[in-house]
């Protein structure tokens, strides 16, 4: 289930609730029991490395600007 970040207007504190997406827009009390909440926009990071080389001849084929070749 997604987890969503909302902030209180009142008391600033900052808190997450796990609910199903199509309630992802419905008010969100914060934990004091305000109700002036705004949920915040997250941003998801997805990274990481890989320590296996690509196999010979294998190259990316990107499609974009530099990656497709229309850079000279």
């Amino acid at each position: 289930m997604p987890r969503y970040e909302f902030r209180c207007r009142t008391c600033g504190d900052t808190f997450e609730l796990s609910r199903p997406m199509a309630e992802s827009s419905d008010p969100a009390a914060c934990p004091a029991g305000h109700d002036d909440t705004v949920k915040l926009l997250s941003a998801v990071a997805v990274g990481g490395s890989s320590s296996a080389a690509p196999a010979q001849g294998a190259g990316g084929g990107g499609g974009g600007c530099c990656g497709g070749g229309c850079c000279g």
